[in-house]
């Protein structure tokens, strides 16, 4: 059950150790959230929580640990693996989720085709993981548009996040998490949604290659918050 103090609740990052995952870690640390950086090995959860100690350079609410016991820990659970274990983690969280939400920032992509989406066939990742760990888990999907680049140098002010959720309520949640790190986050709708933040990663990893920057990013234009 999700706490009403948003920053009561225990944050751990399921494959936490890559840049992306790292990235988010320092956004929350930020916010005031406690972090647990999960991984397959506890020696690489620690080594990257080491590397996020160095960058932060102050008292943290941070620990490593192997991906399971973090997910028993935590209140929620975001997954940042690589889509070709996607399935496999999800399947190992399946029994530890209940009553708790979970982000999935997983793009369905596989190298060397990395400018074109390879949607599994549920539709999107976020599809993928509801039917995996079933109805019952709240499933929100988030953050596949934001360079690891920003999120490690605490980039906020030109990009927007999507996100797509199981219920409006588990949508509101993931956008308060998405606003304590200073992000502008719209609602995308349900979950449904979520196969066009999901591709258009595809799109943005293309647009940086043709133009060699790394930090391409989405802006909604139009509406005022």
């Amino acid at each position: 059950m999700i706490k009403e103090n948003l920053t009561d609740n225990k944050i751990a990052i399921i494959g936490g150790t890559g840049k992306e995952g790292k990235g988010l870690a320092i956004g929350w640390l930020n916010a005031g959230f406690e972090v647990i950086i999960g991984s397959r090995m506890l020696e690489k959860a620690n080594s990257a929580v080491h590397e996020i100690q160095l960058i932060l350079d102050k008292e943290l609410k941070l620990s490593g640990m192997v991906n399971d016991d973090a997910a028993r820990k935590a209140d929620i659970i975001v997954i940042t693996v690589p889509y070709s274990v996607h399935r496999d983690t999800l399947v190992m969280l399946k029994p530890l989720v209940a009553g708790k939400l979970v982000i999935d920032v997983t793009v369905p992509i596989m190298p060397p085709k990395v400018t074109v989406p390879n949607l599994p066939p549920e539709g999107s990742a976020g599809l993928e993981a509801r039917a995996v760990l079933g109805e019952e888990v709240e499933v929100v999907t988030a953050f596949q548009n934001i360079s690891y680049e920003k999120l490690m140098r605490n980039e906020v002010t030109d990009c927007d996040v999507l996100v797509c959720g199981s219920s409006k309520n588990a949508r509101n949640i993931g956008i308060q998490l998405v606003e304590a790190m200073g992000f502008t986050a719209w609602d995308a709708g349900p979950l449904e949604n979520s196969v066009v933040a999901e591709a258009l990663t595809s799109v943005l990893i293309g647009i940086n290659i043709r133009h060699g920057v790394t930090s391409a990013g989405i802006k909604i234009t139009g509406v005022k918050q």
